[in-house]
C-alpha cells in the first residue's frame, strides 16, 4: 500500500523510539539491520527525517536517533503524508483525476470508506503508540 520508503521510515521510527524508551539512541547499522533494510537506504531516509524534524540526531561516541520533548506524538499520517503527500488519503482508488460524488468512478462508493478508514486509523497512531505496543 505504501512505498518502500514509508514503510521504512515507519520501522525506522518506531524502532528509534522503542530503543529510546529503553534508554539507547541506535545508529544506522543496528536501524538498517533491525528492520530489515538496506543500510544505505536507511541512511538516506533517516536524513530525510532528521531534515523534516520528526526524529533528531547526534555524532560521536554516544550519538544516534532520537525523539526530543516536541516529537513524542508524531503520527503515521504525518509522516505518511511528508513522505508521499496526500493523495493516498484523497486521491481515487480507481486512478482518475476525476473522481468525485457527481463523476464516481466504478470503485468510488467501495473505496471511500477504506480510504477514510485508512485517514482516520493513521490520524490517530502515533509513533509513540506503536513502539510501545506489547506482542
Amino acid at each position: 500500500m505504501f512505498s518502500k520508503e514509508t514503510e521504512y521510515a515507519i520501522r525506522s521510527l518506531v524502532y528509534i523510539k522503542a530503543r529510546n524508551n529503553e534508554g539507547t539512541t541506535p545508529g544506522v547499522v543496528e536501524i538498517a539491520r533491525e528492520i530489515e533494510s538496506p543500510q544505505f537506504f536507511t541512511a538516506k531516509i533517516l536524513h530525510k527525517l532528521v531534515k523534516m524534524g520528526f526524529v533528531a540526531s547526534r555524532k560521536g561516541r554516544n550519538g544516534g536517533f532520537y525523539f526530543d520533548a516536541k516529537q513524542q506524538e508524531v503520527t503515521l499520517r504525518e509522516v505518511i503524508v511528508a513522505i508521499e503527500g496526500e493523495k493516498i488519503f484523497t486521491g481515487c482508488g480507481f486512478g482518475l483525476h476525476q473522481c468525485d460524488e457527481t463523476h464516481p468512478c466504478p470503485l468510488h462508493d467501495e473505496y471511500a470508506p477504506l480510504r477514510d478508514a485508512l485517514n482516520q486509523l493513521t490520524a490517530t497512531r502515533t509513533i509513540s503508540d506503536l513502539a510501545t505496543k506489547k506482542d
